[in-house]
This record gives C-alpha cells, sequence and structure tokens, in this order.
C-alpha cells in the first residue's frame, strides 16, 4: 500500500486542470501519482467533477464512472418510467436480458422514489431545525436583556 501523501496547493490546481480538460480518473491519478480512490476522494471534497464520456459507438462498454446530471427528474418522472417499464414486461416477446433490464430500472425507480422522500422529509426537519435553533437564540436573548 502506497505511503499517505499530502495534497499541495500545486496539487489542487493541478487537479482542477485535468478534470476541466476531460481527462478520466484514472489519467489524473497517474498525473498526480496517486490512486484513483484518492483523486475521487479529494475531488469529491473540493466539488470538483470529473466527466468521463463514453463513445456513443461501443455499446458494449460499461463505466463505473457516473455522469452527474444537472437537475434531479421528478417523482411524476419516475412513476411515468416505471408505468412504461412494467408495460413492457407484459410483452412475452422480450428476451432475458430485456426483463432483467426493465426489473433493474422498475427497482432504480421505487428506490429514486424513496430517496427523493427521504430527501424531503430531510429537508422539512432541516427547517424546522433552523427555526427552532432561531426561536432559541431569540429566547436567550431575551433572558440576557
Amino acid at each position: 500500500m502506497p505511503e499517505w501523501k499530502k495534497w499541495r496547493n500545486e496539487d489542487i490546481q493541478q487537479l482542477r486542470q485535468l478534470a476541466r480538460q476531460g481527462k478520466g480518473w484514472e489519467a489524473i491519478a497517474a498525473e498526480l501519482g496517486r490512486s484513483v480512490e484518492a483523486v475521487q476522494q479529494k475531488a469529491r471534497r473540493l466539488g470538483v467533477d470529473v466527466v468521463v464520456t463514453v463513445p456513443a459507438n461501443d455499446a458494449t462498454t460499461t463505466s463505473t464512472e457516473l455522469v452527474m446530471p444537472k437537475e434531479l427528474i421528478s417523482v411524476e418522472e419516475s412513476l411515468i418510467k416505471l408505468v412504461a417499464a412494467m408495460n413492457l414486461l407484459e410483452n412475452s416477446s422480450l428476451s432475458k436480458t430485456d426483463v432483467m433490464r426493465l426489473r433493474t430500472l422498475i427497482q432504480s425507480s421505487n428506490i429514486y422514489q424513496i430517496r427523493v422522500s427521504e430527501y424531503i422529509n430531510y429537508r422539512r426537519i432541516e427547517g424546522r431545525l433552523l427555526e427552532m435553533e432561531a426561536k432559541y437564540e431569540r429566547l436567550a436573548k431575551k433572558w440576557e436583556d
């Protein structure tokens, strides 16, 4: 296992520059002399996006790299995809691969809806907490006066 290496300002600037140039994780890691995991973790902390494109003509390529969407789809859009996938499953002429893809899409849609619900609940709780903190500060200020 390689020794831990402190990030210098020059390393961070180089990481940002290589990401802007469209370099992938492996290329950036090699250039910086660090592991891919270390570079991914630092990029996440810095909010640096590394976009990895897969050639359109290479349908068999799978990538563990995620291209982050600019906006989330709505729950309604997720439900529409869910229903469309369920309707396609009624077709008896689907291959096993197509059935597996549709089932994965259905599971993903369900998980997405759960996560959106959890996020909305989190934001509601966070809002209430901020209100309570503000109220506490006002009460504490009153007691001081």
